[in-house]
């Protein structure tokens, strides 16, 4: 087996998914003498309007040594338990997403089927009413979840709203206190070789830069991995058809909730994202149905708060390369592909990519058979995403748009055929392997859009229905009463991370 030595790396483009990628791997190749250097250039501006990430963003800056207060005072950061989805399913419907799970599993069985068992006798409550994540949401409060859960009712996670441009600094400083080296200029011409692999980066001030592997963080442009090496893309708007959005900055309007809101539109859906001290605003839509004019006007519209910015337009395809992975080229972030931010997963992208370059590199070389695997996973998890993406579209019961109606009728991928089949008949949460979002997850979007099992787990059906209401009851009352004595959110902030007004 061929190894391909690496004693050079190369990163092209700064921002969140270039700094994040320099940062972790310094740390992976601290014990080794490959260089890396980052080339980007403070000419060119970053889309820079991903603030919502999901909870393993807290568990890569740890693995750098930082805790999650330094992190949000250092990026004017809230605290995020979950997406709250506000007509989604149909007008004045909502729901939170959490990052948690739905009361208790006994027996070798899941919670769900206890609480199907007692829906059917009315007698159930809604099953948030199980979600401690859930309900610290909707009342707006905070605590740190125990590091030792006395129960399954205890278990929740919570991610970050943040500014990404200072979290960008903040691995930025990492990344160069630990031996990234950084370039600022622009990359004028990209010399190839003869089997498409990359030989050199021809800079604006004359400079030549070569590199064993290069890791393109370009963004949407893939510098290296498409405009140089024609990798190909792969594109999924027959899914998904939303295929532009505009955003802007404004000042927060109230307290900051500890969740993100999703509200949905005629043609697509607004993001509302609080900080500490403005609030980050978009509207993802499909131009088919809507004109530019007509969607900056609805999202400016809905926004309480004075507007900070101008609002900016971004035009993407939902999709993936055919290849993240080519010759000597791994795409990183959004060069890698793009998925809208519905579900805020477009920095866990990141992360995971960075994570499957380091097992890689468990020696200073790469061979084709891992650089395969890497493409493997990298598609699957794409895949894994886009189908639970889909799935909120999919299960809609708006009655107002042609956009939405064409959403419910649409055919959808097998994998997620699959998935939703097992649910409707049995209440079976499938997990494919590379997958983000577990088995809760997908049961909040199937309970958010009342889409319940025809039949339940057999065994459910022998247990005595008074101690099934006595034992339901006693979680619910569990729940409630561990909300009660928590704090407000803003009272956390205030009194443990709260970040200087720039």
């Amino acid at each position: 087996m061929a190894h391909n030595n690496v004693k050079s790396l190369a990163i092209v483009g700064g921002g969140t998914a270039g700094w994040m990628t320099a940062a972790r791997l310094a740390k992976h190749f601290s014990k080794t003498d490959i260089a890396i250097t980052l080339i980007d250039s403070s000419d060119i501006g970053t889309v820079g309007v991903g603030e919502a990430t999901i909870p393993t963003l807290r568990r890569f800056y740890a693995e750098l040594g930082m805790n999650d207060l330094e992190v949000m005072r250092a990026c004017q950061a809230t605290c995020k338990l979950g997406i709250e989805f506000r007509d989604w399913h149909k007008a004045g419907s909502r729901f939170i997403h959490p990052f948690g799970l739905y009361g208790q599993k006994a027996n070798g069985i899941d919670f769900h089927h206890y609480w199907m068992r007692l829906r059917e006798l009315g007698e159930a409550g809604d099953l948030s009413d199980y979600s401690l994540g859930v309900q610290l949401a909707k009342h707006h409060k905070f605590i740190e979840p125990s590091p030792k859960p006395p129960s399954e009712l205890s278990v929740f996670d919570w991610a970050l709203h943040f500014d990404a441009a200072l979290f960008a600094r903040l691995m930025r400083d990492y990344a160069t206190e630990n031996g990234v080296a950084h370039i600022d200029q622009k990359i004028e011409r990209v010399e190839i070789n003869s089997d498409a692999s990359v030989k050199a980066l021809h800079l604006h001030n004359g400079q030549q830069v070569s590199a064993d592997l290069y890791v393109d963080c370009s963004g949407f442009s893939g510098l290296l991995i498409e405009q140089a090496q024609r990798t190909g893309y792969e594109g999924w708007s027959q899914w998904l058809k939303c295929d532009r959005a505009v955003a802007v900055q404004s000042v927060r309007d109230g307290e900051a909730a500890p969740y993100t809101v999703s509200q949905a539109h005629l043609a697509g859906w607004q993001w509302k994202i609080p900080l500490q001290h403005r609030q980050g605003n978009g509207h993802v839509y499909c131009s088919d149905y809507i004109s530019d004019d007509e969607a900056a006007a609805t999202l400016v519209d809905n926004i309480k708060g004075e507007l900070i910015t101008q609002p900016k337009p971004f035009q993407f395809v939902a999709g993936r390369r055919k290849k993240a992975w080519n010759k000597n080229v791994v795409a990183v972030g959004l060069a890698a592909g793009f998925l809208e931010p519905l579900e805020s997963t477009s920095i866990a992208l990141v992360e995971t990519a960075i994570e499957k370059i380091r097992r890689v590199f468990r020696g200073p070389f790469f061979t084709d058979a891992l650089v395969q695997e890497f493409n493997d996973l990298t598609a699957q998890e794409y895949e894994r995403v886009r189908d639970f993406i889909i799935l909120h579209y999919k299960l809609n019961q708006r009655d107002d748009g042609e956009f939405w109606r064409k959403c419910r009728d649409m055919e959808i991928p097998e994998t997620l055929a699959d998935k939703l089949e097992a649910f409707k008949n049995k209440g079976d949460l499938i997990r494919y392997p590379i997958e983000i979002f577990g088995p809760p997850s997908w049961l909040a979007i199937y309970s958010g859009f009342n889409v319940y099992p025809k039949q339940y787990d057999e065994r459910v059906k022998q247990l005595d229905p008074a101690y099934l209401q006595k034992a339901l009851a006693g979680m619910r009352r569990s729940v409630a009463e561990a909300v009660a004595g928590v704090s407000s959110h803003d009272e956390f902030i205030a009194a443990n991370c709260a970040a200087e007004k720039p």
